[in-house]
């Protein structure tokens, strides 16, 4: 697979893996998730074009089997935290039959490149799957989002 930049041309099969995801979610907390995607079409066009962000995408032969969110944070001047660049994982998918760490790889030498300190994201809990590969991979807790339902 060759990892790349995502191009416009890519957008529909993003959106094909996007609700690959969503489902997973949904599934899992249909109290939260609604059946859909997390960008439309449009808002993908426009995050191609962020220079604040990165699409990573992995391309077997002319299709997309992968996609990578990268958004770049900077905490500048704040009162507690010191002055760092973050590369944020916004979303990663890889479709299921080509799973491996090439995308995640890809994403780390892009942090690299970008001068970053760390690379972060979030996963859902109920996603345990993404959770023992983000911990394969070598991540740990940063922090914990907890939650109670109001009934």
């Amino acid at each position: 697979m060759k990892i790349r930049k995502a191009e416009t041309k890519d957008i529909n099969a993003i959106l094909n893996l996007l609700k690959q995801v969503n489902l997973i979610h949904h599934n899992g907390r249909p109290d939260i998730f609604n059946i859909g995607t997390k960008y439309t079409y449009e808002q993908l066009v426009e995050i191609i074009d962020d220079d604040n962000c990165s699409i990573l995408v992995a391309n077997d032969n002319g299709k997309i089997k992968g996609y990578a969110f990268c958004i770049y944070q900077e905490n500048k001047n704040d009162n507690i935290l010191t002055d760092i660049k973050t590369l944020y994982l916004d979303d990663l998918c890889v479709d299921k039959n080509y799973r491996g760490k090439q995308l995640y790889d890809a994403v780390l030498e892009l942090a690299k490149e970008k001068h970053c300190y760390n690379v972060t994201l979030n996963v859902w809990h109920l996603n345990e799957s993404a959770l023992k590969f983000y911990e394969k991979c070598g991540m740990k807790p940063l922090k914990i989002c907890m939650e109670k339902i109001m009934d």
